[in-house]
């Protein structure tokens, strides 16, 4: 059976929504909606709201209605850039990092149940391939 590249990519979408739906509870509880936890998991490694949107592939202006939204909620702080005062930088309270950590061990249990389901031999190829794919065009 031959499988096209629009199968594989509905596949992998359905299979992260599916991971995303079970956890919903979780994040509601810790008051994050999933887009929302995203900005959480990536502000460590993006601290500006324009790399924050380059990194999450979303418009600027979500990134914004975000920010604000997890300002309000005390789980990041906007911070005046040092190196460049024209700069806002984010960063995670303390709270905000005690939901993102609960939020991916969340996510990481739904998605580690599924995972059960194959061999150690195929994750590692699913690693693998993950890579490869992430990896930029040449």
């Amino acid at each position: 059976m031959s499988v096209n590249a629009a199968q594989l990519w509905t596949l992998n979408h359905r299979l992260l929504t599916v991971v995303l739906d079970a956890c919903g509870d979780e994040l509601a509880a810790l008051g994050l909606d999933p887009k929302e936890f995203f900005v959480l998991a990536e502000v460590a490694a993006s601290p500006y709201p324009a790399e924050l949107a380059a990194a999450l592939v979303i418009p600027k202006a979500s990134v914004t209605v975000y920010v604000r939204s997890l300002v309000a909620k005390g789980f990041l702080r906007r911070e005046i850039d040092d190196t460049d005062l024209r700069r806002h930088r984010l960063t995670l309270t303390v709270e905000g990092e005690a939901a993102r950590d609960r939020a991916l061990a969340a996510l990481a249990t739904e998605f580690d149940r599924r995972l059960a389901r194959i061999v150690p031999r195929d994750r590692t190829e699913l690693r693998r391939i993950l890579l490869a794919l992430l990896e930029p065009a040449q």
